[in-house]
């Protein structure tokens, strides 16, 4: 299996977990949220088929991020929305895993590349990654912790490489 293949089949992996966390979920935020993070690793399996065909396209841009981040500042207006969840716990923990897997994945693979168009790829697709950690990162801690401010600010400033 070449690079291009195992990275493809990663993020259809990707995909597939955070389908099956959505459905699930019993909160209605959680399953759009996960939903929309399945819809950017689809997004992500895209590109990467696109660049093993030779059809090097842009990629565009995720909102996940911007979404996540509306949906808690509507949630902490709110009273106990976290009922029941901490059983998902772990499942979230698999999560971070995968995205931080994925994530240095795709930065060695820009390491590795010469053409600067393909490197540019791989490092936008590791830096959704990234955003990507940082949701599932926030829904734990609300999760563990919902009176406590989520720093989303730290991670607004994230670096497009």
């Amino acid at each position: 299996m070449n690079v291009y293949d195992f990275a493809m089949k990663i993020e259809l992996q990707g995909k597939a977990y955070y389908e099956n966390l959505a459905a699930s979920a019993q909160a209605s935020w959680l399953r759009t949220i996960f939903l929309e993070l399945a819809r950017d690793e689809q997004k992500h399996f895209d590109a990467l088929r696109g660049l093993k065909e030779g059809d090097m396209s842009e990629m565009p841009d995720s909102r996940a991020l911007e979404h996540a981040r509306s949906v808690f500042s509507e949630l902490l207006g709110r009273g106990d929305v976290v009922a029941g969840m901490q059983d998902a716990l772990d499942a979230y923990g698999l999560a971070l895993k995968i995205e931080a897997d994925s994530v240095r994945l795709h930065e060695d693979m820009a390491r590795r590349e010469e053409n600067p168009e393909t490197v540019q790829l791989f490092l936008t697709i590791a830096n959704e990654e990234k955003k990507h950690y940082n949701i599932i990162e926030n829904i734990c801690d609300f999760i563990r912790r919902p009176k406590y401010y989520l720093k989303w600010h730290e991670f607004t400033n994230i670096e497009e490489s």
